[in-house]
């Protein structure tokens, strides 16, 4: 019998999954990667380390979503690109038009040792320790709108999770009422 530490990782199938449900209604599946050295993709579209790839059909060709892979291609700028994701480095996949989806957790960096044999990364490695990476989508919002960042969460004991939009208002406190006096009606002007 496999237990869970042997089994491999539910991430392609969750990326697969929520592939199909976006092209089934309509929607254009986005996924969000942290790129690193081996990821291949066009390296002038990469903002704070991050990438936001369109793989709906409409602009891939020969798209495999495979176990250890996300490979296809694609025209930047009206340049035909080969892009290949592993599979590991994507950390959300998710519908353009509503946000729906779901964000993994971000890659650990690979440990390395200095030269008296200690390890340097294992500090660095630590989830309390590591600072979260905001993923942004340049096609909703500005990097300094608040209102469009998502902060991975590890899952870990410790963790807080924080709502970016929300601020330090009372969640009890009734929503702003609208202002008094009622004013014009807005209505549309057919024009012929």
């Amino acid at each position: 019998m496999i237990n869970a530490l042997e089994s491999s990782s539910t991430r392609p199938y969750l990326i697969r999954a929520l592939y199909e449900w976006c092209t089934d209604n309509g929607f254009t599946p986005y996924v969000a990667v942290l790129v690193d050295d081996t990821v291949q993709v066009p390296r002038e579209y990469v903002k704070n380390g991050e990438i936001v790839l369109n793989i709906s059909f409409d602009a891939t060709s020969s798209l495999k979503l495979g176990n250890d892979f996300i490979e296809f291609k694609a025209r930047f700028a009206g340049t035909a690109r080969e892009i290949s994701v592993p599979v590991g480095r994507v950390i959300a996949i998710y519908a353009r038009e509503n946000g729906q989806g779901m964000a993994f957790p971000a890659p650990v960096p690979a440990a390395t040792t200095s030269d008296d044999g200690d390890d340097a990364a294992s500090a660095a490695a630590s989830p309390n320790s590591a600072p979260r990476m905001p993923l942004r989508d340049a096609s909703r919002g500005t990097e300094g709108d608040a209102s469009k960042v998502f902060h991975l969460v590890t899952g870990e004991e410790g963790d807080e999770t924080v709502d970016a939009a929300s601020d330090a208002t009372d969640p009890t406190d009734e929503p702003p009422r609208p202002p008094a006096g009622g004013g014009t009606r807005p209505s549309l002007k057919r024009v012929k």
